[in-house]
């Protein structure tokens, strides 16, 4: 009988769906813990890490515990008691986080931490950035230089220009440019048989046609800030200083050159890589700033690409070993005056060759300023007023036809002395020195005849006793011989008794000997050069400010190529007598009015005045 009442109660057990599950209020349980005072926070908290329990537990218990599970009771939020309030109030602290908790938490505390750092940091290299080099032992350099950044530069265009066939000249045995002196009168030799064809007029192309080298321009045409631009000149004319020959014979011959650039509307350079008294910028002002040419803003041309011979290649180059197949007789028959008597034929070479120095060949500023200390000397001596001109503002030559109305009327002579391995070429005194007795001579002669019975009394009180000279010499010696040939009452000057040290520091202490010049130290020829160009310029009259003195007269010997350049600062009509009532129609040096004196050929030479020598 019970058998089936067992049966049926153990197959009709009830299903888990009919009844809701009862949660026991224990240690554990959400209940529990909200009647121990936890909030909801921290109750949510520590849900996730029970969680797992309590499924556990649910799994177990398969019959709920109360059948009333749906009561309200059990259904409110978590509630507390008066007891429970009173016990939660009586605690001393809260209960400690789990290490669970903090290991999940400790990112986030970290993130913060490292946050705060940085922010500190950040404040603190605002503040007090020197605090901070000194934390990570960073030491800033003194001064930071910040270079600006140069764009890049165009890729070049090259463009190769070659001569015709049969018109290339090829410089494949020489591998350093440009190429010497020597060298280049050797590479004349070979194209001109040792002379010079000459067809047609000077610059005509020689019959068979021009030769030259091969070009090649980069036609690109851009510069960058502070470089050369890029674009070589189309046509140039170069003079090449290699210290084969004295100053003033290298710089006769380039007053030509420069003259034929102007004329020929080319750019003209100067090449100072072989010469033997420092570079030009050491003695004179850039020749592009003083004759910039046609073509503004164009470099020279590649020294590989300079031609010597012929001169109607792109870009002639000239020195005083190949003058000789340029400067010659073609070159006289083109620009003298063919209408001329003698001297006159000569005077558009010498106004060429003045322009040339009045505009081109010009002292760089230290120079100019020595040149006048010792112009300022003999004014101070003569009594005459100095001019207010700036030192450092450029001098300006007067005319020729002028010179004696707007600088001080001959208030001096000037001597020069030329001795070393400078022999006279005509008797007596052929092989051998001019005597200073000669000299001395021509001194008295000379003021007596241009300024004894010119100066009333009223000029007379301004200077001391006559004669008044500036004595020039590449000889100690004969400076004081020729000084202590005249009374100790007239006015003498030299480098080597100025009262200017700068200047007296310039005299020579030997005679020149030109093949033993490459002896001397590089100090010792640029000192002798600068020396040689204030020389020059007190026996010239080059260079000068208006109302500064300049020479009356100037008595040289004509061996010396200084003598030729003297002519040509005097002017034509002062040198040779024909600015002062002298006849000048046949040519004849006047020899009553003439200025430029000269003492070895004494006119027994036809013409009397050459504007260069060609070696």
């Amino acid at each position: 009988m019970h058998g089936p009442i067992l049966s049926s109660s153990l197959s009709r057990r009830p299903d888990t769906s009919s009844y809701q599950t009862l949660t026991p209020r224990t240690p554990h349980s959400r209940s529990g813990r909200a009647e121990e005072g936890f909030t909801e926070v921290e109750l949510d908290q520590l849900h996730d890490d029970d969680q797992h329990e309590y499924l556990s537990y649910r799994q177990q218990q398969s019959e709920p515990l109360l059948a009333s599970s749906t009561g309200s009771a059990f259904g409110a939020p978590a509630y507390r008691s008066r007891g429970d309030d009173e016990g939660s109030k009586k605690q001393w602290f809260k209960p400690l986080p789990t290490v669970k908790g903090a290991l999940k938490n400790g990112p986030l505390l970290i993130g913060s931490l490292l946050a705060l750092l940085l922010f500190a940091l950040v404040l603190l290299s605002v503040k007090r950035p020197d605090t901070l080099d000194r934390v990570v032992g960073y030491n800033a350099p003194v001064e930071e230089v910040v270079e600006a950044v140069s764009p890049p530069a165009p890729s070049p265009s090259i463009v190769e220009t070659v001569p015709p066939p049969g018109h290339l000249i090829s410089y494949e045995n020489y591998t350093t440019f440009p190429l010497t002196g020597t060298q280049y009168r050797d590479e004349c030799d070979k194209l001109m048989s040792g002379f010079m064809h000459h067809t047609g007029t000077y610059w005509s192309a020689p019959k068979h046609g021009v030769m030259d080298v091969i070009h090649h321009d980069d036609v690109t045409d851009y510069q960058l800030p502070e470089h050369e631009p890029t674009r070589v000149c189309s046509k140039t004319i170069t003079y090449q200083l290699d210290g084969h020959v004295g100053l003033l014979a290298d710089l006769s011959l380039m007053a030509q050159v420069a003259g034929l650039a102007r004329e020929q509307n080319r750019t003209f350079f100067v090449d100072d890589t072989y010469w033997n008294r420092g570079k030009w910028i050491d003695h004179f002002q850039d020749v592009r700033a003083r004759q910039p040419g046609p073509e503004d803003g164009c470099r020279g041309p590649p020294p590989e690409e300079l031609v010597a011979c012929p001169r109607q290649a792109r870009h002639w180059v000239i020195n005083s070993r190949t003058a000789k197949f340029h400067l010659g007789h073609p070159f006289l028959e083109e620009y003298q005056d063919p209408y001329g008597h003698e001297l006159n034929r000569m005077k558009p070479i010498l106004e060429r060759a003045r322009e040339s120095f009045q505009k081109t060949i010009r002292p760089n500023a230290h120079n100019a300023a020595l040149i006048r200390a010792a112009r300022l000397e003999i004014a101070s001596v003569l009594s005459l007023p100095e001019h207010e001109r700036p030192l450092d503002e450029d001098p300006v030559n007067a005319d020729p036809e002028t010179i004696l109305t707007r600088h001080h009327p001959d208030p001096y002579l000037a001597v020069h002395i030329r001795q070393g391995d400078k022999m006279a070429s005509n008797f007596p005194h052929r092989g051998s020195h001019i005597p200073i007795d000669d000299f001395v001579s021509a001194v008295h002669e000379t003021w007596s005849r241009l300024f004894d019975n010119k100066l009333t009394s009223s000029d007379s009180t301004h200077f001391p006793s006559a004669p008044i000279a500036y004595i020039a010499s590449d000889s100690p010696t004969a400076v004081d011989e020729i000084m202590n040939a005249f009374p100790s009452s007239a006015a003498m000057f030299s480098l080597q008794t100025s009262t200017n040290s700068d200047l007296r520091s310039l005299a020579p202490q030997h005679e020149y000997v030109q093949k033993e010049f490459n002896e001397e130290s590089e100090e010792e020829r640029i000192r002798l050069t600068r020396g040689m160009i204030v020389d020059f310029a007190l026996l010239s009259g080059f260079w000068t400010w208006e109302g500064e003195v300049v020479p009356g007269a100037t008595i040289c010997t004509l061996t010396s190529s200084i003598c030729k350049s003297i002519a040509i600062g005097l002017g034509f009509d002062r040198a040779f007598g024909f600015g002062d009532g002298g006849n000048h129609y046949m040519g004849d040096v006047d020899d009553e009015h003439k200025r430029w004196v000269e003492l070895d050929n004494k006119g027994r030479v036809s013409p009397e005045w050459a504007a260069f020598d060609l070696f």
